[in-house]
This record gives structure tokens, C-alpha cells and sequence, in this order.
């Protein structure tokens, strides 16, 4: 996967000068060995920090060293203020974990009392206004201090990702298509960049490519991975073309961002002027870590970024588009599963779920667009969409959003695609969302989210709500189960 951060863990450990400071060191290099049995390398900073002096040696070697992503690590009590300067002053993001006593003998003169010192470094990183990542029990010994740490690196190579992200975008939004508004000052906020662009440019930048050398090599590598579901062969070039010009834009407009994603307008005035719809082609960009977002869908293609960062793999960005059918509902789903026909639906777009995400996938025309701009004739400039069943499996649907307000807001649903056959058109599949109905009333709709969701594939929830937190998001909301009212929700009902 390109176009995500590579993550390099650096561990410091922190000692009160009147607790022992080789039983702090002791307990780090368990740790890293404990770490390093996961299949994980972190770099072991051997400054041990009791002071301002060792916390700004320790940054100097963090820094010398690499590291990107710090774990200040409690062996013993801890000097709250140095070891919350570590925090404030390293440049990425940071966790605290705490290591517990190991035995009755430790007891006796060299107990290390960090439980009690994390409650100090927790109330003074809020004093100093530092976000640092805090495990949902943050004390363990060196194995379960080293699954924390594993837990920590999806999160923070999201943080590192975000903070020097651009977005590109092409056109505005689709008329009437208010949904996909964006406001771009909760953007800046993160650390996320926004070049917005004309399709005039895009277009411009499209025929420069024409002839393009490498034209001839995409196209037969888009047809080596469509192989039987290459149904139009002879249009392969111009989605190649199209492909080229997207990567060398985002090579040449990268400037000060480290990666990029897009969000691009692609209906209608797309189609007569390109001549095909671009939903393969952002499929392949998705795949390769670049995700290009639906209809300029500017937060959208964030929260694909997002996921891609968290998982390591290609996401999706979907319609939470229609009900099940009542006689799908029965005959496949209702005895197979405990799951309401409330909560299952159909999530769509139009083509550009990657290839790998889907069950088989062929190359097709967007039926919707060819009624509007062909007139339901044979298709030409609607062709290029990637279509087929999502493959079934856990999922989990979010997403960010900038609302009304210009606040930032979040969702997250744990759920599953159905091995249920859609019988449909697009890159769609039946999924499945404990409470959906409920979390369709009560957080889609009460919260004002658009009708886009994030697809991840698999249970990524606790990373997930982990990196909204710590970029700031206030309200993070879930699918709540039974039992578990909503704001918004009638007790009565």
C-alpha cells in the first residue's frame, strides 16, 4: 500500500528520581522484547527521563533516530511534568502506558507505583492541552503493554497521515447534490490541505496526455487484473490516459503535503467531454492507497484516507442507498440470520470499489447516467464503471463530517456484508448493521450525515474511534445497542 506513512516507533522510559530508575529500565527492555515477539520493531531511546534535562536529551535522540511515533512508558511512578514535556514538544503523535508490579517480592522495596503515577501524567497533559492516546486501560505488564503498543500503530499512522494530507478536488459539487458540502475550516484545523481545481483544468490536463507513452502499459495492466471481466477492451486507452493524468497531477501539486487523495466531480458534464465515466479508474487509485472520492465528496475522501491509514488496505466509499427486498429479506436472509429487515440494507456506488473488494468484478456502463446522457441507447461515454457483489465479510461503515455548523462530527457501525447475491447493478452489497434502524433515525438523520459512508473491511471500530478522538471530535457516535437510548430517541416509541 503507497501513499500512507510508514510508521517509526520510538519507546521512552520515565523514572521518579526517588523510585528505582533500573527497575523503570528493566521493565522498558521487557517491553520491547515483548513487542518485538508481536513482529513489531520499535526503536528503545536509552535515556531514561527524571528530568527537563534527560526529557530534552531523549527528544534529541527520538528525533536523531527517526521516530515518529512516541510511547512514553511509565516503569515506575514518573515525573509528571518531564515526562508530559516528552509529549508536548515531540512532533507526532504520542501514547502513555504504565507498567504494572509483577509479583509479591516487588512489593517489598521496589514497587513502582505507576498506576498511580499515570492519573498524574493523565491530569497533566490535559493541564499542558496535549492529546496523547491513552488504551482503554492503560497499565499491563510487558505483554500487555506491547498489545497496546500494536494498537497504537494504525492510530498513529492515521495522525501522521492526516496532519499532511491534500486533498485535490475537480469542479464543484453536483447540482442539488447539497450533501456533499464542504466546509473547509474544520480541514485546516486537522492539518489537511485543499487544492481545489476546475474541470476545465482536469480536461486540460487530459488531452496533454494524449499519446502518452505509457498509455499502452496501464491499459494492459487495467486488462491483465479485469482478465474475464474485460468487457470492452478498445476503451481501455482512455481510461489508462485518464489514470496518468490523475497521478501526475498529484505528483506535480503535492508541494508542501506528504499525501494526497481526491474528490472529483463526475457526472454530468464528465461523460460527454471525457467520454467514459472515471469509476474504474478511482477504483485503482483506491487500491493503491490514493483514494478519489465520488462527486467532489471532499470529506468523503477523507474518511476513505482515513480507513486506508488505519487498515493498511483498500476502502470503499458507498451509497447507504436501499432498503432489502421483502421477498430477498425472507427467502435469504431472516432464517440464515438474527438480524431484522431493518437492519439490513443495501450500500451502492456506481463503480469504483476496488477489484479485490469485490466477489467478480467486470467492466460495465453506469445504467442511471446512460438513461440521462444516451437516452437509454447503446452505452459509449457512460462506459468505465467497475461492477459486481462486495465480497461478503465483517465491515465497518464511518465517517468524518464537517456539519452545518462547520463542527466536526463522526460515526462508526460495526457491521457485515451478507453472502446474499444483490441481483443488482453497480458495486453494491447487502449489509448488515446491528440496530441499523435505529441508527439510521437516531445518527444519520438527527445528525444531518450525507448519504456517503466509509467502508473499511473488517472491525476497525476501536482504531477508528481512537484517531477521531485524538484528532479532536467531539461527538463520535456509534450504533447503540438495545436498551441504550439516543438523545434524539422516543422512550415511548
Amino acid at each position: 500500500m503507497e501513499n500512507i506513512p510508514i510508521v517509526k516507533l520510538g519507546i521512552v522510559a520515565v523514572s521518579r528520581d526517588c523510585f528505582p530508575i533500573d527497575l523503570s529500565q528493566q521493565r522498558r527492555a521487557a517491553v520491547v522484547e515483548a513487542y518485538r515477539k508481536l513482529g513489531g520493531e520499535i526503536t528503545e531511546i536509552q535515556t531514561t527521563v527524571e528530568n527537563e534535562n534527560d526529557a530534552l536529551l531523549a527528544l534529541d535522540e527520538l528525533k536523531a533516530s527517526g521516530v515518529n511515533a512516541l510511547v512514553v512508558f511509565l516503569g515506575n511512578f514518573g515525573p509528571e511534568g518531564p515526562e508530559t514535556l516528552l509529549a508536548q514538544e515531540f512532533k507526532g503523535p504520542s501514547m502513555f502506558a504504565a507498567a504494572a508490579e509483577e509479583n509479591i517480592p516487588v512489593l517489598s522495596g521496589r514497587r513502582g507505583d505507576a498506576y498511580c503515577g499515570m492519573l498524574n501524567a493523565s491530569y497533566n497533559l490535559k493541564l499542558r492541552g496535549v492529546t496523547s492516546y491513552i488504551p482503554e486501560y492503560p497499565v499491563g505488564d510487558a505483554q500487555a503493554v506491547a498489545k497496546m503498543i500494536a494498537d497504537f500503530l494504525p492510530v498513529s499512522r492515521a495522525i501522521l497521515g492526516v496532519k499532511n494530507l491534500k486533498i485535490i478536488t475537480f469542479g464543484p459539487r453536483p447540482y442539488d447534490f447539497l450533501a456533499c458540502n464542504a466546509p473547509i475550516a474544520p480541514l485546516y484545523k486537522l492539518g489537511v490541505t485543499v487544492q481545489e481545481n476546475s474541470e476545465l483544468d482536469l480536461l486540460g490536463a487530459y488531452r496533454k496526455h494524449a499519446g502518452d507513452p505509457r498509455i499502452a502499459s496501464v491499459a494492459k495492466d487495467m486488462a491483465q487484473e479485469l482478465g474475464a471481466g474485460n468487457k470492452m477492451p478498445d476503451f481501455l486507452p482512455r481510461l489508462a490516459q485518464f489514470e496518468i493524468t490523475l497521478l501526475d497531477w498529484a505528483k506535480d501539486n503535492l508541494g508542501a503535503s506528504k499525501y494526497v487523495a481526491f474528490a472529483n466531480k463526475c457526472w454530468p458534464a464528465f461523460e460527454p467531454e471525457f467520454g467514459f465515466v472515471p469509476c474504474y479508474v478511482n477504483s485503482r487509485l483506491t487500491a493503491r492507497g490514493i483514494p478519489v472520492a465520488c462527486e467532489v465528496d471532499i470529506y468523503g475522501a477523507l474518511s476513505e484516507y482515513i480507513g486506508t491509514c488505519v487498515t493498511g488496505e483498500a476502502v470503499t466509499l458507498l451509497d447507504i442507498n436501499n432498503t432489502v427486498p421483502s421477498d430477498m429479506y425472507k427467502a435469504e436472509i431472516e432464517k440464515a440470520t438474527a438480524y431484522s429487515s431493518q437492519e439490513v440494507f443495501m450500500g451502492f456506488h456506481c463503480g469504483n470499489t476496488p477489484l479485490c473488494r469485490l466477489t467478480k468484478g467486470e467492466m460495465k456502463y453506469q445504467l442511471i447516467m446512460n438513461r440521462g446522457l444516451e437516452g437509454g441507447a447503446e452505452p459509449d461515454v457512460t462506459r468505465g464503471t467497475l461492477e459486481g457483489d462486495i465480497i461478503p465479510g465483517a465491515i465497518t461503515f464511518y465517517r468524518l463530517q464537517g456539519n452545518k455548523d462547520s463542527v466536526l462530527q463522526s460515526y462508526i457501525a460495526q457491521g457485515e456484508v451478507l453472502p446474499v447475491a444483490t441481483r443488482s447493478f453497480g458495486g453494491i452489497g447487502v449489509f448488515a448493521i446491528p440496530e441499523m434502524d435505529r441508527f439510521y433515525r437516531h445518527v444519520l438523520i438527527a445528525d444531518g450525515y450525507p448519504h456517503h459512508g466509509a467502508v473499511a473491511f473488517g472491525h476497525a471500530g476501536k482504531a477508528l474511534h481512537t484517531v477521531m478522538t485524538m484528532l479532536g471530535i467531539g461527538k463520535v457516535s456509534f450504533n447503540q445497542p438495545k436498551g441504550m437510548l439516543y438523545p434524539t430517541e422516543n422512550p415511548f416509541a
